[in-house]
């Protein structure tokens, strides 16, 4: 189906968020580099409506021409952080670097002529700009300004233009749906075209083109390729042959749960024990992103040697890979578009390159442009069991990114029983279901304490439990003091080695969700 919004990718860590709010309230879209808009423009082809992201750049740092993107007055336009000061800076106004910036969140009002139904005229808005407009566009009226008594809000007079110079995309952003719908309704005239239906037919569409063909599927159990897999299954019945590597680097839970699925679902599913390869290659090793390399390098060599013994043993040819990589993943890994993509990349996924190049491949990956939240949704239309479809995220690493420093077996033992026992207590004391995401990290330190009247030194376990909805922001869970009391108090008395029990309070962002 054709999207009624097209998103500009201008780099921003957050141009995701806009798709997955945008769906959110209703209305399809896509993200699209600046390249592949102009594209379309120069062809005649035009959205219904225009989002401009935000950006890690400066608009004087980047002399490109961007007039294209408002040849059409008509054409409803979104601009958001660094789209608002293109706006600004196409329509004659004045944009000046900052000495200065606004970061985080900042208490913005809006102006007496511009309402929002259901919104409050003072709001805390999430904030992340040094450049900023200080005399308006041409046109332009000031609809919003922060506590700084910066410009954060322009609206053209007689276009459906409207700047926005904070993130309304954001969870920390009070409101910020219903200024997104405000533009999409009220400026733009849209009316809502998405929903789980039209995840769940976009998605089997893409299956459907693999129907006839022998598909691999890289399977961790998790929500991510559980779905993918049930999805998959639909169609391809027992053309699909779901691998599951056991790295040595998981939970106890994800035994269980591997083993449940094998026998509650149709899936194939095979167990390639490899857990001494990995642990032999990750010896010694102890920065973050070359244990993440090491353990998608090693995923893949192990995964294609199964694979070929298992092609050999039962004369079958598998031609393409199902992955159930989401957009969270790609964005954290690289700009999603390959071709001028912008965005700065954080940290590496091992799930979304190097498999398919190197067993000669065709990739397909039908969730690669939903968020968790949506994923869980089209698993429920799948009707898979609701405990599988909202398990706790879990990386691709493992505990590989939980031990802090180098992995040795007695580590892996502390973070696999600190995390039993948090999953537990989780579930006892009924809040595993309101939390996003909870897990132990073993950290590289030592404190003194005291066991058995003994004068006690050993290492310290944090506890990292996370809100979220979708992973690219998140803040820290505020759970009863007797819950956190059980926990510390297990933990220090039934893991052999930890004295000390620590609980992370850092948000997303600046914090990551994982340690490494």
């Amino acid at each position: 189906m054709d999207r009624q919004i097209w998103i500009a990718d201008f780099g921003s860590q957050y141009t995701q968020l806009i798709t997955r709010r945008s769906r959110e309230l209703g209305f399809s879209c896509e993200m699209l580099t600046v390249e592949e808009i102009k594209q379309r423009i120069e062809a005649g082809k035009y959205p219904k409506a225009l989002v401009l992201s935000g950006g890690p750049n400066s608009i004087f740092d980047d002399d490109s021409d961007y007039s294209y993107l408002f040849k059409k007055d008509d054409l409803p336009i979104l601009g958001i952080c660094y789209g608002m000061q293109l706006i600004g800076d196409h329509f004659k106004g004045t944009v000046e670097e900052g000495e200065k910036g606004e970061y985080g969140k900042t208490e913005i009002t809006f102006t007496s002529d511009f309402k929002i139904d259901d919104c409050p005229n003072s709001i805390s808005a999430w904030m992340s700009h040094s450049d900023h407009i200080t005399k308006l566009p041409q046109g332009f009226k000031t609809i919003i300004k922060s506590a700084n008594n910066f410009i954060v809000g322009v609206k053209h007079v007689t276009l459906p233009i409207l700047g926005l110079q904070f993130h309304p995309e954001v969870e920390h952003t009070q409101n910020g749906a219903l200024i997104l719908q405000h533009f999409y309704k009220e400026m733009a005239g849209l009316t809502a075209d998405w929903s789980s239906q039209t995840m769940l037919q976009e998605a089997m569409e893409e299956v459907s083109k693999v129907a006839n063909h022998k598909v691999l599927c890289a399977f961790s159990g998790g929500v991510d390729s559980l779905v993918s897999a049930a999805l998959a299954h639909r169609v391809l019945r027992n053309n699909l042959h779901c691998f599951f590597v056991d790295n040595g680097l998981l939970r106890p839970q994800d035994y269980f749960h591997i083993e449940e699925l094998k026998a509650e679902t149709n899936l194939q599913i095979e167990i390639i024990d490899a857990k001494e390869i990995f642990l032999n290659n990750l010896k010694g090793v102890s920065d973050p992103e070359k244990k993440r390399k090491i353990i998608g390098k090693t995923f893949i060599d192990v995964f294609e040697s199964k694979v070929h013994e298992y092609q050999q043993k039962f004369n079958i040819k598998f031609e393409y890979l199902l992955q159930g990589t989401l957009y969270t993943d790609v964005i954290e890994s690289k700009s999603p578009h390959k071709k001028d993509g912008k965005s700065v990349v954080i940290k590496s996924h091992h799930n979304v390159g190097g498999l398919p190049e190197k067993m000669n491949l065709k990739l397909i990956e039908p969730l690669n442009l939903l968020f968790k939240d949506e994923v869980r949704a089209l698993g429920l239309e799948l009707s898979i069991n609701k405990k599988w479809l909202f398990r706790h995220p879990f990386p691709g690493p493992g505990l590989g990114i939980r031990i802090l420093g180098k992995i040795k077996s007695a580590s892996i033992t502390k973070v696999q029983q600190s995390d039993q026992i948090l999953f537990e207590e989780l579930k006892h004391f009924d809040v595993y279901d309101k939390v996003w995401q909870a897990f132990t990290v073993l950290l590289p330190v030592k404190t003194v304490g005291v066991k058995g009247d003994a004068r006690a030194y050993e290492e310290v376990i944090c506890l990292r439990i996370v809100n979220s909805s979708d992973g690219m922001t998140a803040t820290w869970s505020d759970l009863p003091r007797d819950f956190f009391n059980k926990v510390s108090s297990r933990i220090t008395n039934e893991v052999a080695g930890v004295t000390r029990v620590v609980y992370d309070i850092t948000q997303k962002p600046p914090g990551t969700i994982e340690w490494e």
